[in-house]
């Protein structure tokens, strides 16, 4: 089909309508595209339309059935596309679709498309989501693939691993640039990538989001320079000739001011034709309109190859970390950290886990909506009711819809993102990677620090949360000469930033931090105690491991629950027996699994990982365990007390009838020796007592070889059967004593048993 233009009757031919029809731009546009169809996507005409009234109340520029027959019944159309006639140089905006992929999405088409002079965006639309939640394809479906469902889920996430696959490369081509041509190693190049990513993030949030790192309007030129940053630069800064790099920079290091990610100084460490280079790359992504499981995977792939070797400490493999939140199950309006947060694996875990079942339930009340007013008896409307009808429906959907804009502060994804996710790590590098991480799948809020994970910062202190999910360094030793510094008490500045998001923020935020302050000696500011001080485990065992096993139950509410990656044999290695007693009087283990050393080894660890996790006393529950502590202590030592006070009083003879300097010695030793069977048998007592079975676990494989490579994982089944076991035994629930659970022996997991905290006896709960 060629595009027929009658120049003297100013008509131009519309083969879908069988006519010539008065010529305007739009129409021309109109032809060219359904000759696109035809041509280079294998559309026919007989499945085309143009000027489509569809279901009486919506106007398609042109509609695409799967086949003729479907056209011929007057079936749903599988594509609607809505042309627009602009200027050549105008991009186009979601107010310029919304109608038409609203009206798309509410007779459940496949896919909706609209196209101007400039461009053309293809949307796939996903019955079950809500139209914050449209996924983005790169290019139109060709003919072959509407001909059944199985080949348009084929596509589509074709579509998406490619655009994935082309952010990856965009990336990796961006750290080549820099490492070709200032220089760098992996790590540095990465440090001045992050750097142009926040800025590209912070202009895309500001209202001149139109002006900078847009095909357009930006080439780093001295044209556009001087259009467009030089009147900043001379408002701001008018005795300053800065470079432009570092002037934008510069704004970008004071948007995230609170998240204490840059430094006061830090400079952009490459080239300008780096620079320009690297924002000509980043043109073709607008990472705000860019799905987050597109970026975000993205962004962990190519984290994934930068940072191997060196840096893999930093990284927790997805196989644990999607196993350590299903066994949490956190909730929406719960809290949680990780102050150990590297790449940020957990947070976004968490995040996305809990954003998913906001999604499926909002997208529940935009299903019962739909159900309700577009049935049988709404076919029977006249048009103009129709049409009162659909924009009712609409102003619902646009008003549930108002949940998934996190920049709303009454929508639930604002209040996820705003108030329930936090974490901190004390490489600087690593905070800035979690914070770029968490933005790419979606979450921007400011709850990452850069600060030491054992120290309060501004949101996270004892006390404060739900859940806390951490894989922190192993080995290390916190020296007695690192002391608590005035540094480390975050200014008042700082503090009245975070006003906003605590009710009770004196009593939430400035009473924790004033008890903090504490620390400080007022003569010498620079001679604080130290931070070995802060933790009751610090009096025996200077091991990070150890620190943060404390600092994690700190952190909790009473009846929070933690999950940890920690070296096998923290809690059954005879020479930390105290740590063992210390945790058991603060918490229920719930759960410990086993894992290969195979999982970190493509990481960079050599240590054999367990995964711990921990339920924390309830008020009552601490109660309760204060008193069989109390009644086992008093019970054991009134035992012993007719041969221990004879020794005590025989000690306190002073004078002649006093026993000499060898009986003295016999009489400590025979009371040290019986104090050690007291202090032994009151253990055994407390744990008689306050008994409650343990599941420990053991898998094989996880999902990840020593090389990287994806395997056999057994983590999964072994979640799905904790789950049914949790539930069963009320595990969450105040006072729950765990119970045996049978499983249908049906699984692919090695063992799993629960075992007596005290006895270590065992009973079958799940074997293959």
């Amino acid at each position: 089909m060629g595009i027929q233009l009658n120049k003297e009757k100013n008509k131009i031919y519309a083969p879908l309508l069988g006519k010539w029809v008065p010529y305007s731009s739009e129409e021309e546009l109109k032809q060219k595209f359904i000759h696109r169809l035809t041509e280079t996507y294998g559309y026919s005409l007989d499945q085309l339309g143009q000027d489509v009234k569809v279901k009486k109340r919506y106007e398609a520029d042109i509609a695409i059935w799967r086949s003729k027959s479907d056209k011929e019944k007057k079936s749903i159309p599988s594509i609607i596309i809505t042309v627009e006639c602009k200027a050549e140089n105008i991009r186009i905006k979601e107010s310029d679709y919304s109608i038409g992929y609203n009206f798309a999405s509410s007779i459940n088409a496949n896919f909706f498309i609209a196209v101007n002079l400039k461009e053309t965006k293809v949307f796939h639309i996903k019955n079950e989501i809500a139209s914050k939640k449209i996924e983005k394809l790169t290019e139109i479906p060709k003919a072959e693939i509407l001909t059944n469902s199985k080949r348009i889920d084929k596509y589509v996430n074709d579509n998406k691993r490619f655009t994935r696959e082309e952010f990856t490369k965009l990336l990796t081509r961006s750290h080549n640039i820099i490492r070709n041509n200032d220089k760098l190693s992996p790590e540095a190049a990465f440090d001045e990538i992050s750097k142009i990513l926040f800025m590209k993030i912070m202009y895309e949030r500001s209202s001149t989001k139109e002006m900078i790192f847009s095909r357009d309007k930006f080439r780093a030129d001295e044209i556009n320079y001087e259009e467009i940053i030089r009147p900043d630069l001379k408002k701001d800064a008018p005795h300053l000739d800065q470079d432009y790099m570092q002037y934008l920079f510069n704004k970008t290091k004071k948007a995230f001011e609170t998240d204490g990610l840059f430094e006061f100084k830090d400079q952009i460490k490459i080239k300008k034709n780096s620079f320009e280079m690297i924002v000509e790359e980043l043109e073709m992504f607008n990472l705000s309109d860019t799905s987050d499981d597109v970026k975000g995977i993205a962004f962990e792939q190519f984290l994934g190859k930068t940072f191997r070797g060196e840096l893999g400490q930093f990284f927790t493999p997805r196989t644990i970390v999607d196993f350590m939140i299903e066994i949490l199950d956190p909730q929406e309006g719960e809290t949680i950290c990780d102050p150990c947060c590297g790449s940020g694996g957990f947070l976004i875990s968490a995040f996305e886990y809990i954003r998913d079942r906001i999604d499926i339930e909002i997208n529940d009340q935009i299903k019962e909506i739909k159900h309700k007013y577009y049935n049988e008896n709404f076919e029977k409307l006249s048009l103009k009711e129709q049409q009162k009808v659909i924009r009712k429906v609409q102003d619902k959907i646009s008003k549930i819809n108002q949940e998934f804009d996190i920049n709303n502060e009454k929508s639930r994804y604002h209040k996820l993102s705003h108030y329930s996710i936090y974490g901190t790590d004390a490489n600087a590098r690593m905070a800035r990677t979690a914070k770029m991480n968490m933005i790419m799948h979606g979450d921007g809020h400011g709850g990452v620090h850069h600060n030491d994970g054992l120290l309060n910062v501004n949101g996270i202190f004892d006390g404060r949360f739900d859940i806390i999910l951490t894989n922190p360094p192993f080995g290390s030793r916190v020296e007695k000469s690192l002391k608590v510094t005035e540094l480390d008490i975050p200014s008042n500045d700082k503090l009245d930033k975070y006003k906003s998001r605590y009710p009770n923020y004196e009593e939430e935020v400035v009473e924790p931090l004033k008890e903090w302050a504490g620390y400080i000696n007022k003569k010498d500011k620079s001679k604080g105690k130290p931070i070995l001080n802060l933790f009751e485990v610090g009096k025996w065992s200077a091991l990070t491991e150890v620190l943060f096993l404390e600092r994690c139950l700190n952190l909790l509410k009473p009846g929070g629950r933690m999950g940890i990656v920690l070296p096998e044999g923290v809690l059954n290695n005879s020479n930390l027996q105290r740590t063992r007693e210390f945790i058991e009087g603060k918490a229920k283990i719930i759960l410990i699994t086993s894992i290969p050393q195979d999982v970190f080894i493509a990481s960079g660890a050599t240590v054999k990982p367990s995964l711990l996790f921990f339920k924390k006393f309830t008020k009552n529950e601490a109660e309760e365990y204060q008193k069989v502590v109390l009644e086992a202590k008093l019970e054991i030592e009134k035992k012993y007390s007719s041969k221990t006070n004879p020794i005590k009083d025989k000690l306190k003879i002073r004078g002649k009838v006093a026993p000499n300097a060898l009986g003295k010695k016999r009489l400590r030793k025979e009371l040290k020796e019986l104090n050690l069977k007291i202090e032994l048998e009151i253990k055994a007592k407390i744990k008689t007592e306050f008994d409650y079975q343990i599941p420990i676990a053991e898998v094989e494989k996880a999902g990840i070889s020593t090389t990287g490579a994806e395997i056999d994982n057994e983590l999964e089944p072994l979640a799905k059967e904790f789950v049914k076991y949790r539930k069963k035994s009320r595990l969450w629930e105040e006072n729950s004593n765990t119970i045996t659970y049978c499983s249908d022996k049906n699984g692919t997991l090695r063992r799993f048993l629960i075992t007596n905290s005290i006895t270590k006896d065992s009973e079958i709960f799940y074997e293959e």
